[in-house]
């Protein structure tokens, strides 16, 4: 399987959909009355963690992943 890099903007809006979906779900089941607030509120909150992270992931990795500078002795 080809190796694809780690995108953890698009884990948090992965678990923010199955967070979504599970608690729709359980809701319509009957299994869990869903506060209505808390659903509304969870989508944008998890976009906007999620667009946070997307910003501030490249440059978090570019300072990991650069070479030392050369040393002249």
């Amino acid at each position: 399987m080809k190796r694809h890099p780690f995108a953890p903007a698009r884990l948090i809006s992965g678990l923010t959909a199955l967070t979504l979906g599970t608690a729709y779900g359980l809701d319509a089941l009957g299994h869990w009355h869903a506060p209505g607030p808390w659903l509304f509120l969870t989508l944008p909150a998890g976009l906007l963690l999620s667009g946070i992270t997307a910003a501030v992931w490249p440059s978090t990795r570019r300072r990991h992943t650069d070479p030392p500078p050369p040393t002249d002795s």
